[in-house]
């Protein structure tokens, strides 16, 4: 069982770490999203000093539609995490090595569809505690876990408007479909689940990692991640502040040797078989030429899907949420 971690009491009221509570009455762990970045920053820049203290003695010595199906049934109630323990705003250890290479062109903007859960249409996951996490599979307050394949997504943000640097600091929410082609927080038997869902800040290399399963394909919608990006941790909680919004496309040959299992993809595979990347509504444009991802892995180890992000900040975004539930916009 987690520890729940211990305020102070000062003059001004109660503290946790120096900072003092936004909700007095709250215990740390129900402080809110706000209340998690000041705390994940401030760790993070005590832990650069360590770091840069011992690189110092080291050099002395000598890097969908909804749908009427219900939930996965084999989704479990996971033991309870509070956010502290599950929020992380460090990149993967070893994230460099899965950095991906400088794209041709700046990342289409597409719509964030309706079920977006960022506040532009009601449902907002980026306001709760815990939403800076890496692993997406289960719901932040600890409720049900979505079952599937395991996938590894690696984003790498680049910066345009400044050389194409890393996009040091932004965040990145994603989100996607269970196995089903359900979206949490929206659709029948799941609306008070936040899985699949979760934000990452970028690193010094430009990745932010995610652990979750590969989504499923639903009718009339090419398989596809949604993602945003923000300028900073503290911009989340206003889905107006984000600066590309935009979708991951899985490639073919992967998604046809994952939704071979149909005992985790019942009806992904005809799903698929009526759509292609020309066809769909988001993609077709120009096949999703700069959205495509590349695949590695197998099903039983995982799959890691990844792709190189540019983002022009010098652009004025033309993508958002759609509050109706045209296929095309999910």
């Amino acid at each position: 069982m987690s520890r729940i971690p211990e305020t102070e009491m000062t003059p001004d009221g109660p503290a946790y770490e120096g900072r003092l509570l936004d909700r007095a009455d709250e215990p740390v762990v129900d402080q809110g999203a706000p209340f998690d970045i000041r705390t994940l920053v401030s760790r993070r820049g005590i832990l650069g000093l360590v770091v840069l203290g011992a690189g110092t003695a080291t050099l002395a010595a000598c890097a969908p539609a909804a749908s009427s199906a219900t939930p996965t049934k084999t989704a479990t109630a996971t033991a309870s995490a509070s956010p502290t323990a599950t929020a992380s705003a460090t990149p993967t250890a070893g994230a460099s090595s899965v950095a991906a290479a400088l794209p041709a062109g700046e990342i289409p903007d597409e719509t964030a569809g309706p079920y977006p859960g960022d506040g532009s249409n009601g449902a907002d996951v980026l306001e709760q505690s815990g939403i800076i996490r890496s692993d997406l599979r289960s719901s932040l307050d600890g409720g049900a876990t979505a079952s599937g394949t395991p996938m590894t997504l690696n984003l790498t943000i680049f910066d345009d408007a400044n050389g194409d640097t890393p996009m040091t600091g932004a965040a990145v929410y994603v989100w996607h479909c269970d196995t089903e082609g359900n979206y949490s927080m929206y659709s029948s038997g799941i609306e008070n689940e936040t899985y699949l869902r979760g934000v990452q800040i970028v690193g010094d290399d430009g990745v932010v990692s995610f652990t979750s399963i590969f989504p499923g394909c639903y009718d009339g919608r090419w398989p596809h991640i949604h993602f945003e990006v923000y300028p900073s941790a503290d911009s989340i909680t206003d889905a107006s502040n984000a600066i590309a919004t935009s979708q991951v496309a899985l490639p073919k040959d992967t998604c046809d040797v994952v939704y071979a299992d149909t005992s985790l993809y019942p009806s992904s595979a005809s799903n698929l078989s009526r759509v292609s990347l020309d066809s769909d509504n988001v993609f077709g444009d120009d096949g999703g030429v700069l959205q495509l991802a590349t695949t590695s892995g197998d099903n039983a180890s995982g799959w890691t899907v990844s792709l190189g992000v540019r983002v022009d900040t010098t652009t004025t975004p033309t993508a958002g949420a759609a509050p109706g539930g045209a296929p095309g916009g999910r």
